[in-house]
């Protein structure tokens, strides 16, 4: 007999992604601890080493963390600033059915068609484009302030 439970669709890297997210959110890692190495992230996912980088690369792209060469991955101080991306779970729940979002005015005012199917992709892939640059634009003001803290002179 089958599971009456549908198959998980999210490619396997942000399936990694999502559970490490989770797992930082929740608070298992906190600001400064290591994540595990890629090896341990492939062991533990059944996953490749570039698809473990990938997964990483998802988290450290919504700044949740940062990478140093040869040292490992680290949680930053995030301050709750961090992408709470989440895949679309009203899809995963909804599957075949048709999902449809009606949309605000544009700046003219004027009514926009309800977003449907391919519209409805093409707009989360947008979205989520942006936020990863929203992200690695505030990852650097970051980096800036913090330097120009560094530079400040003594009172």
């Amino acid at each position: 007999m089958t599971s009456a439970k549908r198959p998980d669709r999210r490619p396997p890297y942000q399936h990694a992604a999502d559970e490490l997210r989770r797992e930082i959110l929740a608070g298992q890692y906190k600001a400064g601890d290591q994540l595990p190495s890629y090896r341990e992230l492939q062991e533990r996912f059944g996953i490749a080493n570039m698809t473990a980088r990938s997964a990483l690369g998802v988290l450290r792209d919504e700044g949740l963390i940062e990478t140093i060469q040869g040292r490992g991955s680290f949680v930053t101080n995030f301050n709750g600033f961090a992408i709470d991306y989440t895949p679309p779970a009203w899809y995963m729940q909804h599957g075949s059915q048709a999902v449809e979002i009606t949309p605000g005015p544009n700046a003219e005012g004027e009514a926009q068609p309800p977003l449907t199917g391919s519209g409805l992709v093409e707009l989360v892939a947008s979205l989520r484009d942006e936020i990863k640059k929203l992200a690695a634009e505030h990852r650097e003001l970051r980096r800036e302030v913090e330097e120009l803290k560094g530079r400040r002179p003594e009172a």
